[in-house]
């Protein structure tokens, strides 16, 4: 599995999706960098309690539709790099196992995110500095509000590469991301029990964890359903 990982790490080296790894972080620090500059007095005074969680309060509001658009892109551009060539069989009649091509593109789609949930976190911190928050920085609570949508998010990354495998036209797959996206932008006032929720971070018991631990564990569902239906599926 390693070895696929690390050739599919190659197949994106000059793709479009390292782009988009940063541009996601930069969009939303931009938006909030121009939001706090024009309006500094103002939050200022409004989060003058805590300075650096109002900040962080507002990058959370943006990352998660945010996330939720970019793993729908970044996993439909993975899978379609075989698409677009038709090289599924080509891919499949080497010498490995289906669950280690399956699970490699899975796991490239995590370590993605990953990197620009990474970049986030170390932007959020720079812009703090520059808005003069203070060096006093919430390490734990920065790592919550940028991991935890992550971790929450799982079902989500597991579905998306899934169908984006599963489908050659990948209309379907970005149909269903861009309705995620929208859906999550209201997500804080469903039932706890909708996975769009999760990411929010937002439940009746005020602990994150849970929705941290549910996505997790659906993920999990989801990532073992999409493997075997990759397995008997023959994909073309």
């Amino acid at each position: 599995m390693f070895g696929i990982l690390a050739s599919d790490f190659l197949k994106i080296r000059r793709k479009m999706i390292w782009f988009l790894i940063f541009l996601g972080p930069i969009g939303v620090l931009s938006l909030q960098a121009v939001n706090f500059t024009l309006r500094y007095e103002y939050l200022t005074d409004l989060y003058k309690a805590d300075l650096w969680g109002g900040l962080m309060n507002n990058v959370t509001m943006l990352a998660v539709p945010t996330i939720f658009i970019g793993l729908a892109i970044i996993t439909s551009m993975i899978a379609n790099i075989e698409h677009q060539t038709n090289s599924w069989k080509q891919v499949l009649a080497l010498p490995i196992s289906k669950f280690s091509v399956f699970t490699a593109k899975f796991t490239l789609g995590l370590i993605l995110l990953f990197v620009s949930s990474t970049l986030l976190g170390l932007g959020t911190i720079i812009l703090g500095l520059v808005l003069k928050f203070g060096s006093s920085i919430p390490y734990l609570e920065l790592l919550k509000i940028i991991y935890y949508p992550y971790f929450a998010v799982m079902p989500f990354i597991a579905l998306q590469i899934w169908l984006a495998i599963t489908y050659k036209n990948q209309a379907t797959a970005l149909t269903i991301g861009i309705i995620g996206t929208v859906v999550s932008m209201y997500a804080v006032i469903f039932p706890d029990w909708v996975p769009y929720k999760w990411p929010t971070l937002e439940n009746q018991w005020g602990e994150p964890l849970y929705s941290v631990g549910f996505g997790l564990l659906v993920g999990l569902l989801i990532y073992l359903m999409g493997l075997l239906d990759f397995i008997r599926r023959d994909v073309k």
